[in-house]
């Protein structure tokens, strides 16, 4: 009650949000120091006992609230930790934080000129800029913000389905045949969550065999769509993949287009992961032929380590996105403003409330140039292949593939003492399936480290280590190997 706009709340405000930054920049400093912590860990149960969350009908001090967010920031996983490796968005960037903190402020939404006429702009020269290194002519098209690459994924399946039949915005699946699409058996679990939320179904997602390091294989999707056009099917979609989520492998991004191309299919490619990598000279080869995609994910709130959340879809064909959303509501979208019309660009997302996401990343760019982002996804990907060359012939590790990776996923499992002499069987394998998770968990219980863990396929349990943070240096991998060594010894 004592904060503006109570009358002279001034002084209050000024020294609690003061107190807020201070408690914010003690996490900052704390995030970076790699003798705090990674995670200060809790059973749920025990976290809900020792303090009360509950919601009260009387307000709480001042001094109350502050202590509220020291409590949540004392649990919270320090994503920005050197040494948290679980998820592929990490790191904690200053300027990032910075933009996310004026967004914060200006709180406005994306949908109209009117209402945030700079972050209109910015969305605008930041999407074009995004879609001239994908390497569309001029950056010609059209894109969108939005709240995740499993959105961004959904949104391609939805344009490439109106691009083919327009009339099911009006009418409705009913209306159409039936349609499939195609991905690989790696892809991630959005492109079915997309198809099941759209009304596609599960089952009309095909997917297509990938060889021993996670790449979709041409010939196998080539039958596939005949196999479906014989049934009466209609292929609509073909996604392609720029970098797995637990290999981080590339699609045969040319051998994909030719085959979209000979069949009149859309090419959708999910480079949640792997788009990053346009920006580093050294790499961006990796994703040849993604200038011949009609739409593109691209998340830099992963590889390119902008705040949560940030992912941008991409599209060639402009006006598409427009005409297949669009429903002209006439108390946002006036015909008759006096600006151009052009920048009302709210019509054509699926949401109508729509956070401001580009600001983050905008503002990055400006501080660090593309060669900056350049320079800390390349030293990602030269510590991924230090970690991958120290343990392919180290005793007791054993790499989930051949060769050396493609992105920062290196796929491993670690052999305690115990199974190495063990010949291969059933009881070795559902021995080592409990490996990882007992190593994970004893990381989280002292707090030291985390890496991610899953079985894929036939293979059980493995580590995916992934690096996106560049505040990670060669001694935290190393920390790492001996970490992984020192909880697994006696497993």
């Amino acid at each position: 009650p004592d904060l503006l706009p109570a009358s002279n709340g001034e002084v209050t405000t000024m020294s609690f949000l003061q107190d807020v930054v201070d408690i914010l920049l003690q996490y900052v400093v704390k995030s970076f120091d790699r003798s705090t912590k990674v995670i200060d860990f809790h059973y749920p149960n025990e976290l809900l006992q020792e303090y009360n969350w509950e919601l009260a009908e009387q307000p709480q001090t001042l001094e109350e609230i502050l202590l509220n967010c020291r409590t949540t920031l004392k649990y919270a996983i320090k994503t920005g930790h050197p040494r948290y490796f679980n998820q592929l968005s990490t790191g904690l960037d200053m300027v990032g934080l910075a933009a996310d903190w004026l967004t914060s402020a200006a709180n406005t939404n994306m949908f109209t000129y009117e209402i945030a006429p700079v972050f209109v702009l910015l969305e605008y020269v930041t999407l074009r800029k995004m879609r001239e290194m994908i390497g569309w002519p001029g950056g010609c098209g059209d894109g969108i913000f939005s709240p995740g690459g499993a959105i961004s994924n959904m949104y391609a399946m939805l344009i490439a389905r109106f691009k083919m039949f327009p009339e099911v915005k009006e009418k409705g699946m009913a209306a159409i045949p039936r349609l499939v699409a195609f991905t690989s058996e790696h892809s991630h679990f959005s492109v079915k969550k997309g198809a099941a939320a759209l009304g596609i179904g599960t089952d009309s997602v095909i997917l297509i065999r990938c060889d021993e390091r996670g790449k979709m294989i041409p010939s196998d999707l080539e039958r596939r769509i005949l196999e479906a056009k014989q049934k009466g099917f209609v292929p609509f979609l073909v996604s392609a993949t720029a970098g797995t989520t637990v290999y981080g492998a590339f699609d045969p991004l040319i051998a994909i287009a030719d085959i979209c191309k000979k069949y009149k299919i859309w090419m959708h490619v999910d480079g949640a992961w792997g788009g990053g990598l346009l920006m580093s000279r050294k790499h961006k080869w990796k994703l040849n032929g993604v200038e011949r995609a009609n739409s593109v994910t691209w998340n830099p709130h992963k590889m390119m380590g902008v705040p949560l959340q940030c992912s941008a879809l991409l599209v060639r064909e402009e006006g598409l996105m427009q005409s297949c959303n669009q429903m002209h509501a006439s108390y946002l979208f006036q015909q008759d403003k006096h600006y151009d019309l052009s920048y009302d660009t709210g019509d054509k997302a699926l949401q109508c409330g729509r956070h401001v996401d580009v600001f983050k990343l905008w503002l990055m760019w400006r501080a660090k140039g593309t060669t900056g982002f350049e320079a800390q996804i390349d030293k990602c990907l030269e510590l991924a292949e230090y970690l991958y060359n120290k343990i392919k012939n180290r005793e007791g590790y054993e790499m989930v593939f051949d060769g050396k990776p493609q992105h920062t996923n290196v796929c491993f499992w670690y052999i305690p003492p115990s199974l190495r002499s063990m010949e291969d069987n059933e009881e070795r394998m559902s021995r080592l399936m409990k490996v990882a998770p007992v190593i994970k968990a004893r990381m989280m219980e002292y707090g030291t480290t985390m890496v991610s863990y899953q079985p894929l396929g036939d293979k059980v349990n493995f580590f995916r280590m992934v690096i996106s943070n560049p505040a990670a240096t060669h001694q935290d991998i190393d920390f790492l190997i001996d970490e992984i060594e020192r909880l697994g010894q006696d497993l």
